[in-house]
């Protein structure tokens, strides 16, 4: 994309002007801007700038310039052209500001997001090799890839890497934690060690434990025991730890002297954080985790196939408004608990097809123009690759019924997944490419799922295309 200086002028005048803007950065598609007066926007004119300005959103306290996968250059030129080299903060600096415009909804969701937004490339990576291997198990007259003893071996190794992701995810989440709230990230990390330790009755042996099988060790502290269980792939728990510990390390900080902080602060911070962790937080996280997961569960993956089919709908009609919101952030939480607690999630193949719905319906704007392709086709691909603000607010949103249109697909596809029980592995690239995390069995109704929700959304918005004149509109845009 080649910079215009004119138009990038207009950008900052659109804006308010200079004055208005207190701090900018980039993301992958995005400019984002958080400003002193919202009120001084003109969003309908912004939008005017197409094809540059591929759509315009507010969200989390920060106001949104869609430009596309080349941001990065043009963050780069915006910036040096246009003199705002000292509004660009360092993220965490920008965050903070623009929390002052959120409500306490928007700043959970953030605080989640934050999160778990840096373990994503591992998440993902994990989600991919669960199924990789799944594939590999695939029976055909018998036998399986596993007969062969290269494929046996490499199914055997990427284990490795599997249950380093999944098992001892709450040692990322805990140095996630203590990252974000400005803790040394190594006593994260031995406070997400301490829930996984060997030492620990594996999480996944509490079932046994239930029948009698198994038994977890204690410590024996005389007067009373406490049980040696782990929090393996555990969510909630690694969480709450973790911030407990945050809070008790920035106390202390404040109260002992800098020469004894080395002695005192991490000493004390980790001893009565793991303690409670194991006490009081981790048993009540998990408690906590498991309900929630059964909740969802119940409505997306319960035993009765027509209420599976029910709540699959609802939420595959209504995840892409969620995405707007910023809300579906929460739901990769509950995601990695139901992959602990149920040996997969019902979650992950519903906003994978909604995504799909979401580029199916700037598809069926590629077959039924030529105008504005360089808005189109790239929204488009990178909807089926599992990015979606392109395509919601360069054109769903902007023209209204292609959001509809995406939704009833994105539903149409979810009501055939609910009725098969689809389940994935767990996370990963939530676009067409997500049939490689949903479990090998569900994948013939999966493809079924994927075709329904495709096909409903291009038709229902070329049906529209023409009754809404909507070639016309773009010639005039």
């Amino acid at each position: 994309m080649t910079y215009n200086k004119e138009e990038g002028a207009k950008i900052i005048e659109l804006l308010g002007g200079k004055d208005n803007i207190s701090s900018l950065m980039h993301c992958v598609t995005r400019l984002r801007f958080v400003l002193k007066d919202e009120s001084k926007v003109d969003v309908a004119a912004l939008e005017k700038l197409a094809p540059t300005v591929k759509g315009v959103f507010k969200n989390a306290g920060q106001l949104h310039i869609i430009i596309g996968n080349d941001v990065d250059k043009y963050y780069v030129q915006f910036v040096k052209e246009n003199g705002l080299e000292e509004l660009t903060k360092a993220k965490e600096t920008l965050k903070q500001e623009a929390k002052k415009n959120m409500n306490p909804l928007e700043r959970g969701v953030s605080y989640l997001a934050d999160i778990f937004i840096p373990l994503l490339p591992a998440i993902i990576t994990g989600g991919l090799i669960l199924g990789a291997r799944n594939v590999m198990e695939l029976e055909f007259g018998g036998n399986s890839l596993l007969d062969i003893q290269f494929w046996a071996g490499v199914h055997h190794f990427l284990w490795l890497l599997g249950e380093a992701i999944f098992h001892f995810l709450p040692v990322g989440i805990a140095w996630s934690v203590a990252t974000k709230m400005g803790t040394p990230p190594i006593l994260g990390i031995v406070m997400g060690i301490t829930l996984v330790s060997p030492q620990l009755l594996n999480a996944w042996a509490l079932g046994d434990v239930a029948l009698g099988l198994a038994e977890p060790g204690v410590w024996d502290f005389g007067f009373f025991t406490l049980e040696r269980v782990g929090y393996q792939a555990q969510v909630i728990p690694a969480i709450l730890a973790a911030v407990f510990m945050c809070i008790i390390e920035r106390w202390l900080r404040k109260k002992v002297p800098s020469f004894l902080y080395l002695l005192v602060v991490p000493f004390v911070a980790l001893v009565i954080g793991v303690f409670m962790a194991h006490l009081i937080i981790g048993p009540f996280g998990r408690m906590i985790g498991n309900g929630v997961a059964a909740a969802v569960n119940f409505l997306l993956g319960g035993d009765i196939a027509i209420f599976r089919a029910i709540g699959s709908a609802i939420f595959g009609f209504f995840y892409g408004p969620l995405v707007i919101t910023g809300v579906h952030q929460t739901t990769m939480a509950i995601e990695m608990q139901m992959v602990q607690a149920f040996g997969g999630t019902p979650i992950f193949p519903l906003l994978a097809l909604s995504n799909m719905a979401q580029g199916s319906a700037v598809l069926a704007f590629v077959i039924m123009t030529k105008k504005q392709r360089d808005l189109t086709v790239p929204a488009m691909l990178s909807a089926y690759l599992g990015v979606t603000e392109p395509a919601l607010f360069g054109v769903n949103l902007r023209w209204k019924y292609p959001m509809l249109c995406a939704m009833i697909g994105s539903a149409s596809g979810a009501v055939v997944c609910g009725l098969g029980g689809v389940l994935a592995n767990g996370i990963g690239l939530g676009g067409i490419p997500a049939f490689l995390t949903v479990q090998p069995r569900f994948w013939p109704i999966y493809f079924v799922a994927m075709a329904i929700t495709i096909g409903v959304s291009v038709l229902l918005t070329m049906m529209l295309f023409k009754k809404n004149k909507t070639d016309e509109a773009m010639s005039a845009a």
